[in-house]
């Protein structure tokens, strides 16, 4: 039976007498800074390879990749409802195998991820900034950085609005283009009856593969659970933000993949190095200006999250008393981990100066593939024994079993797509 599993839902990150964080966020407030995380840069360019796999049941890959990911979203859900803590991940290793090293790789891989992901962000961003800014990229970067950490610094009401509006931009955009492209409800009908059919034989492995494809699209809502401390009855209000942002996630994708069929020639969505704004151009007649705008907030709003993540993720090691102590200090003022923020924001700027964050943000997805096996699998452990928990969310048994084989074999697509491109 693991070992370490006598502590209750929140002693494993606070220690008494500690300044603990501002529970700030409630069930709205969460569920955009959710739709903040997950709807990010991935369904703007991935749109284009999945129709190229999946053909005219791309609607089809994308609705399957949200119910998949559904599966560990909700193994997820129950376990910051039994231990809504920061560092969540980590805290849900050691709770589920009881082995402190493995619970302090997995908070380190997380955090690793987010400093990468946003280095890699905020040198692919400078590009877009560029277009309305005459300065070197290295100068973009470094301001951007400074004003991110800023908000990040501020608080978590502002850190979580800030992402909020942010998204909100984000989301309009999907949403203009899916009202626009129902200004012809025939064409939109032949695309869905046509995509939601069952796929003949010879499309069947071409529709599986683009499914694992538009997975990476729906990453991000597992971003929810390390603010947990900062969060109105997390037990219970996680859980039904990360079902609410899941839902919107999924709609959203479908919906706007469906427009992209029925207005746009297979063949150049395919081609199209930014099929959306290909889309936008048709329905909407937007200024290419204007998308870069949007991808300008999206890289600014994706740098902010990740950056509050792995703060969080290293304030809640240090209160496990897995890193040191300076770590876990909270301001008195902004009742924000204050030197975590700076740690993280740092080591940021850093990479994104001098280190080549491509391939070591393309690596971050195999990570995170790893995390979402390793925590399907401790809650299967923690659901096979009684551990005192009575968690307000609960899932059957089979569902971190069919997570953590989902999550595996999203991991071998990877891989083996990455040794076959290498082989060619």
């Amino acid at each position: 039976m693991p070992k370490n599993r006598t502590a209750g839902p929140r002693t494993s990150s606070q220690s008494e007498g500690s300044r603990p964080l501002l529970r700030r966020m409630g069930p709205l407030l969460l569920t955009l800074y959710g739709l903040s995380v997950t709807i990010g840069a991935g369904v703007y360019v991935l749109i284009g390879d999945v129709v190229a796999r999946a053909g005219i049941h791309a609607p089809m890959a994308f609705l399957a990749a949200g119910v998949l990911v559904a599966l560990s979203a909700a193994s997820y859900a129950e376990m910051v409802s039994r231990y809504p803590v920061s560092a969540g991940e980590a805290a849900y290793v050691r709770h589920g195998f009881g082995m402190d090293w493995l619970s302090l790789s997995v908070g380190l891989i997380v955090c690793a991820t987010g400093v990468v992901s946003s280095a890699a962000l905020l040198r692919g961003g400078a590009g877009y900034i560029q277009e309305f800014v005459t300065a070197p990229a290295w100068q973009i970067q470094v301001v951007c950085a400074v004003g991110i950490g800023g908000i990040a610094v501020w608080g978590i009401s502002q850190t979580a609005w800030t992402a909020a509006l942010l998204a909100v931009a984000e989301i309009g955009v999907l949403l203009a283009l899916s009202i626009a492209g129902f200004s012809d409800p025939a064409a939109i009908a032949r695309s869905a009856s046509a995509a939601f059919t069952l796929p003949e034989s010879g499309y069947v492995l071409g529709v599986s593969s683009a499914t694992l494809l538009a997975f990476f699209a729906f990453i991000g809502f597992e971003d929810m659970v390390n603010v947990a401390e900062e969060v109105k009855q997390p037990e219970s209000t996680i859980p039904m933000a990360i079902g609410a942002t899941l839902i919107i996630t999924t709609i959203l994708y479908v919906l706007v993949v469906l427009v992209a069929m029925s207005h746009v020639p297979a063949a150049d969505l395919i081609t199209s190095k930014a099929p959306l704004s290909l889309l936008s151009e048709r329905l909407l007649d937007l200024d290419s200006r204007v998308i870069s705008m949007v991808a300008v907030l999206a890289v600014l709003n994706g740098v902010l999250v990740q950056v509050v993540m792995a703060s969080r993720v290293l304030y809640g090691l240090s209160r496990m008393g897995a890193l040191p102590s300076l770590f876990g200090d909270v301001s008195g003022t902004t009742r924000t981990p204050i030197n975590a923020t700076v740690f993280v924001m740092l080591i940021v700027i850093v990479l994104s100066l001098t280190a080549a964050t491509a391939p070591l943000a393309d690596f971050t997805s195999s990570l995170t593939l790893v995390v979402f096996a390793i925590v399907n699998l401790a809650l299967w452990r923690l659901k096979r024994h009684d551990d005192g928990l009575h968690p307000k969310f609960r899932v059957a048994g089979w569902v971190p079993i069919l997570g953590f084989l989902s999550a595996a074999a999203f991991l071998v697509f990877e891989w083996t797509s990455r040794i076959a491109s290498l082989v060619n």
